[in-house]
């Protein structure tokens, strides 16, 4: 870390090789088994969506990425290090390169958009960053988003695409490896989905950062992804391009994809593990 905040990126590391692997991951709540050998692999510098059925455990992939949830077996592996062998420290230095961009855009409305965005750069940065160098990354940031000047305004006098672009470059003001994409374009019109899927892709272009998106919007999926991988049975189902997905043979991915109801017991099946 540079001591104004900037973020040592590995330049060395070619794009393309495994940056995240999930590895033979169990994990249960209570009587309801979620994974029952998940496997996937995520390389550095791609875009890759993670789709399911509501309660496959997309969500719980992500926390336990980033230690919100333990698995009961199996490995994650970080930038080669296992997550599940880190103690607190490791753990904290792990969340530093990884950004999570929550369903709601999680804003505080006794702050204003500037000190909303600043907010992870005080909290991280308090002692390596002054405040003209944050007010300046604030600024850079709202600009990535196409929001430049807003920071004197509030939340609520903000619509639902603009909270979710403000959401957005708090987590780029922190210069993340990885961004965590949890629904992004939910509750959107889509004139600010197409703008929030333009904003993922025009920023993992410039960035080069790794960007794991859940969503069940197959527009927003296909629109953004270079890879989709989707969750049934308490494990991936498939994994691959865009083309893989559209011509897919699996029932159960075709039937996703494109909106085909399948029978109760088929969906029954889909969630189960067991």
């Amino acid at each position: 870390m540079g001591e104004s905040g900037e973020r040592e990126r590995p330049a060395a590391r070619a794009a393309g090789e495994t940056l995240i692997k999930f590895e033979g991951i169990h994990k249960s709540f209570g009587p309801k088994v979620i994974y029952s050998g998940l496997n996937l692999e995520i390389r550095r510098g791609e875009t890759i969506t993670i789709m399911g059925p509501s309660g496959s455990g997309k969500s719980v992939m992500l926390k336990m990425l980033i230690g919100l949830l333990q698995a009961d077996a199996g490995h994650i592996l970080f930038d080669g290090a296992d997550i599940t062998a880190m103690d607190d420290r490791e753990r904290t230095e792990v969340r530093r390169r990884i950004a999570y961009l929550f369903q709601g855009a999680a804003l505080f409305d006794s702050l204003d958009v500037g000190e909303n965005v600043a907010y992870g750069l005080r909290e991280q940065f308090w002692d390596k960053m002054t405040d003209e160098e944050i007010a300046a990354r604030v600024a850079q940031s709202l600009e990535l988003v196409s929001l430049p000047g807003i920071q004197s305004m509030r939340p609520s006098d903000l619509s639902g695409g603009m909270k979710k672009r403000v959401g957005l470059a708090r987590t780029l003001a922190l210069q993340p490896e990885v961004i965590l994409y949890d629904e992004p374009t939910t509750g959107l019109d889509p004139i600010n989905t197409a703008r929030i899927n333009h904003l993922i892709v025009a920023i993992q272009k410039a960035l080069h950062i790794t960007s794991v998106v859940i969503t069940h919007d197959m527009g927003t999926a296909f629109s953004v992804s270079d890879r989709l991988a989707m969750i049934g049975k308490g494990r991936i189902l498939l994994v691959g391009d865009k083309e893989e997905f559209r011509n897919t043979h699996n029932q159960n991915v075709h039937n996703f994809i494109n909106g085909i109801a399948p029978p109760s017991e088929d969906v029954a099946s889909l969630l189960s593990s067991s």
